[in-house]
């Protein structure tokens, strides 16, 4: 037996300090997880529960590099986030249980098509044209579980330009990461090689064609990317 047409390659992200490649199946994302960027979006930290929104393994730009500005926007915003890497998954994971089935950390950016997504929010549409385009998903190496220092004081950061615009600690973080895969896994059975970010500080804006973007996690790879 074989296929019509020869299979896309697997989209891989690199593992710090070795020569594996960890193999992306499923990107998930949790919006409004900091309680000042949830303001800042209209939210209400206070009352809402997580929500989550999935892009395809397609939209990660591994490592950055140059990135093309994509089409269909004028206002084309960035998100720094902190990226968890599953090696194993399953159902009702318990917060208890949620380390044992993590690999590692990376820093990534859910790069977003603003005016698109006001658009789909006022018809009441899905965010997938927002959201899930190609490079959408800029992302560092990997660092493993076991080598990772990450902590609630842990800083996380993002410059355009050499100016900052977004900043906090990951112990801002409204669902910590094991309450995020607790949540997540109540919704789908989890699988090697899902990736979970895990939203944005507040200070997300428009970047455009000639920016330089670097991010920034205490303990964990750099990411740096251009748009062209």
């Amino acid at each position: 037996m074989s296929y019509t047409f020869d299979p896309a390659p697997v989209v891989t992200l690199p593992v710090v300090g070795s020569d594996l490649l960890f193999p992306v199946r499923r990107i998930f994302c949790v919006g409004r997880n900091y309680t000042e960027h949830t303001k800042e979006m209209g939210g209400n930290p206070d009352i809402e529960t997580p929500m989550f929104f999935i892009k395809p393994a397609e939209s990660i730009a591994a490592e950055g590099g140059s990135i093309p500005y994509p089409g269909a926007t004028t206002d084309l915003h960035h998100e720094v986030e902190l990226v968890v890497a599953l090696k194993s998954g399953g159902s009702n994971i318990s917060p208890e249980q949620a380390s044992e089935h993590i690999f590692g950390y990376a820093t990534g950016v859910d790069l977003t098509r603003r005016d698109l997504q006001k658009i789909c929010k006022d018809k009441r549409h899905p965010w997938d044209v927002a959201k899930g385009f190609e490079n959408s998903a800029p992302c560092s190496a990997i660092t493993p579980h076991t080598e990772s220092l990450l902590s609630g004081s842990s800083s996380i950061s993002l410059g355009v330009n050499n100016e900052i615009r977004q900043h906090a600690t990951l112990g801002d973080m409204i669902w910590p990461v094991e309450q995020i895969i607790y949540h997540l896994s109540r919704l789908f059975d989890l699988r090697s090689g899902d990736i979970i970010m895990t939203g944005t500080p507040a200070g997300v804006g428009a970047i455009k064609s000639g920016d330089q973007i670097t991010c920034s996690i205490e303990g964990l790879s750099d990411l740096e990317f251009r748009l062209t």
